[in-house]
C-alpha cells in the first residue's frame, strides 16, 4: 500500500499564519443546486456559496456541549481547509474538487445486530430531533483544532429506532465509495471505502452526533456532507464523512486508519496528550488562525463527561 506523505499527514505548526486569516462570515459550499464562486487569497482559492440557511439550525447553543469561553474558528477556515481523502490530499484543495458533489437522494443503510434493520432517507434522518436539539459547538483536534458550531443530534437517536441486539458490542460505519464523484478514489492511499467504528458504549453516548450541518448551515461537501459523524472526544480521523452504511456487529471491525498503520493509528483513536504518535508529540496542538501552539487536553477537555467509558483500560495500549 502507498506510503502517505508525513507532509499530507502532518500538518506545518502554523498553517495558517495572521496574514492569512480572513475575517467576517461566508455561505458554506453545499450540495448541487446553490452558485459557487471562487476567490484566490494569498495564494489560496478560497470557495464560497450562495447555499441558504438551513432552518431551525441558528437557536441558541445547548448549554450542555458548549465550549465555555472559547471563540469559535473563523467560517471560512472550516470550510477551506479539510482533511478529507475522497476529493484531495490537498487540504486546500478538498473544497474545490467537491464543490458539485450531489447528494441527492441519499440513503443510509442499517443492518447487522439489530431488530429493526432500516434505509433511512434524510428526511427520516432529520426526523429523529427537532431543530432546537441540533446546534452544538465542539472542539475538534487532529494535528491541528477548530472549535466549530456542528449542527446534529446524537446518534443514540437513530440506533434507538433500529434497536441493536443485546450482543452487539461496536457499530461498523462506511463512506460512500463512488469513484465518479469523488475523483480521490482513484488514488489507492487507504483502504476504499473509508471505514470507521466505535464500540456501542461510545455510539449511544450523547456527544457522539450524527452531524447534518455547522454555522447555521446544511453540511458542504468538503465537511462531510449530507451527513456525518462527530466524536469530540477523539481525534479527527474518527469522525467519518458522507456515511451510506451502519453495521451493528459483534466483533472489533477494521477501520481505514488502522489498517493503514495500526501502530499509529489505534481503533479508539482518543485525544491523549500523554500517547506520543510514534513520528510527532501529540502534548500540544496547533489552534487555527492562533499563532503558537496550546497543550492538548485528555479527551480534548471532555474527560468528566466519557472517562467512565475507558475505566480499566490502559490507554496506551488501546490508544
Amino acid at each position: 500500500m502507498p506510503t502517505i506523505p508525513s507532509r499530507e499527514i502532518t500538518p506545518p505548526d502554523v498553517y495558517f499564519n495572521r496574514r492569512t486569516l480572513i475575517r467576517g462570515g461566508v455561505v458554506a459550499a453545499t450540495a448541487v443546486g446553490s452558485g459557487l464562486l471562487y476567490r484566490r487569497i494569498n495564494g489560496v482559492e478560497i470557495v464560497e456559496s450562495t447555499s441558504q440557511q438551513l432552518a431551525g439550525l441558528t437557536r441558541p447553543d445547548n448549554p450542555a456541549f458548549r465550549v465555555v469561553g472559547e471563540e469559535l474558528t473563523p467560517e471560512l477556515k472550516v470550510t477551506n481547509y479539510n482533511n478529507y481523502y475522497e476529493f484531495s490530499t490537498n487540504k486546500d484543495g478538498v473544497a474545490k474538487a467537491a464543490a458539485g458533489f450531489d447528494t441527492r437522494n441519499w440513503k443510509l443503510e442499517v443492518t447487522g445486530l439489530c431488530h429493526k434493520p432500516k434505509t433511512f432517507d434524510l428526511a427520516d434522518i432529520l426526523a429523529l430531533a427537532p431543530p432546537e436539539e441540533r446546534v452544538f459547538r465542539f472542539r475538534c483536534v487532529e494535528a491541528w483544532s477548530m472549535v466549530i458550531p456542528w449542527a446534529g443530534f446524537s446518534l443514540s437517536k437513530l440506533l434507538a429506532k433500529v434497536e441493536p441486539m443485546a450482543d452487539a458490542k461496536y457499530v461498523h460505519f462506511h463512506t460512500l465509495n463512488d469513484p465518479q464523484r469523488m475523483p480521490g478514489l482513484g488514488n489507492p492511499i487507504l483502504k476504499w471505502p473509508y471505514s470507521e467504528g466505535y464500540t456501542m458504549a461510545e455510539a449511544m453516548h450523547p456527544l457522539c452526533t450524527l452531524t447534518t450541518g455547522l454555522y447555521g448551515k446544511e453540511l458542504p461537501p468538503q465537511n462531510g456532507a449530507p451527513i456525518r459523524i462527530i466524536v469530540p472526544w477523539k481525534y479527527g480521523f474518527k469522525n467519518i464523512k458522507s456515511i451510506v452504511r451502519m453495521a451493528i456487529v459483534k466483533d472489533l471491525p477494521p477501520t481505514s486508519w488502522n489498517i493503514y498503520g495500526p501502530d499509529e493509528y489505534g481503533f479508539y483513536g482518543n485525544v491523549n496528550p500523554t500517547h506520543d504518535h510514534p513520528r510527532w508529540s501529540q502534548a500540544t496542538e496547533q489552534r487555527i488562525g492562533e499563532s503558537g501552539r496550546r497543550k492538548t487536553l485528555m479527551f480534548n477537555g471532555y474527560t468528566d463527561q466519557v472517562a467512565n467509558l475507558y475505566a480499566g483500560l490502559d490507554l496506551h495500549a488501546n490508544f
